[in-house]
């Protein structure tokens, strides 16, 4: 059994190197950003409490993002295995972490400011399926629309210049020293998130020293 956490600033990638790792391992990708996004979809007491916080560009508080991890890890469906993403973001959510479930590795994609900046302001929601797309190398057919369903694409709440700035400070902030708790336990790996999608899909098995995926 594999269970790995992975970590980066918003728009390092997390999301899609986590699902290529689940789709070739046979891995539970638990994406904390993604159950909230869907509370918030759904119009849930939840959601409209995160979309609050999520539109200021603020985390959400430890109690909240705990209980929603404690019941997802609960459900125990990750038999071969798991990664979670955006989650913890802070060492009371490490600590509590640690102390709950055995970490085998923490991925960490390196991204510079500026190109988070780049990424984040790039990326576009669809409105109706919650289909994701950036416009840097992800553009849809048509203009502002969804290839999927046809739905209207729009900017995330928490993708705003001011909402990313804030979300950049928190993360320098709270984050960092995140890894650090980490680094004690030897288990965290640096990979650099700034090179082709399938170069750091490449980087992390090397260093993970994961096997080649079946088929």
């Amino acid at each position: 059994m594999r269970k790995y956490v992975i970590m980066g600033v918003q728009g390092s990638g997390k999301g899609t190197q986590a699902k290529m790792l689940r789709e070739a391992y046979d891995l539970v990708h638990i994406s904390v950003g993604d159950i909230f996004r869907w509370h918030v979809r759904q119009h849930t007491k939840l959601g409209a409490q995160v979309k609050r916080i999520m539109a200021a560009g603020e985390l959400v508080g430890d109690d909240l993002v705990e209980e929603v991890v404690r019941r997802r890890m609960g459900i125990h469906d990750w038999n071969y295995g798991f990664i979670i993403d955006g989650f913890p973001r802070n060492g009371r959510q490490t600590e509590f972490f640690m102390e709950s479930y055995d970490i085998d590795a923490v991925v960490h994609l390196e991204l510079p400011d500026d190109e988070v900046r780049r990424r984040v302001l790039s990326r576009r929601l669809c409105s109706s399926c919650g289909m994701d797309y950036n416009l840097i190398a992800d553009r849809p057919e048509v203009e502002g629309r969804c290839d999927i369903c046809g739905g209207e694409l729009i900017t995330r709440a928490d993708d705003t210049p001011e909402a990313l700035e804030s979300r950049l400070s928190d993360y320098h902030e709270k984050t960092r020293p995140v890894l650090e708790l980490f680094r004690r336990k030897e288990v965290v790996h640096d990979v650099d998130g700034r090179a082709s999608v399938e170069e750091v899909q490449s980087a992390i098995r090397k260093t993970l020293g994961l096997p080649s995926p079946r088929g």
